[in-house]
């Protein structure tokens, strides 16, 4: 086997690996997708993050009001 063989299983061979390497990424990503999102936490966790957010400082206690009551309300 001359130069251009050697050349051509050592290509022949990265484009094997990288072919079955995108093929698994590519399952798995399905798969994961195929799970369905993850479930949502609740208003509890909401008002907690949200108090929090008060807590430090991020917004004041009218935006706090505000956001408790529209979660409570169920407003988005």
């Amino acid at each position: 086997m001359n130069g251009w063989g050697w050349f051509a299983v050592s290509a022949g061979m990265v484009l094997f690996w990288g072919l079955l390497i995108t093929a698994v990424v590519l399952i798995f990503r399905t798969l994961d997708r195929a799970a369905g999102p993850p479930p949502r936490q609740g208003t509890a966790a909401a008002e907690q993050i949200l108090g929090e957010r008060l807590a430090r400082g991020e917004i004041d206690e009218e935006e706090y009001r505000r956001r408790l009551s529209a979660l409570r309300r169920g407003d988005s």
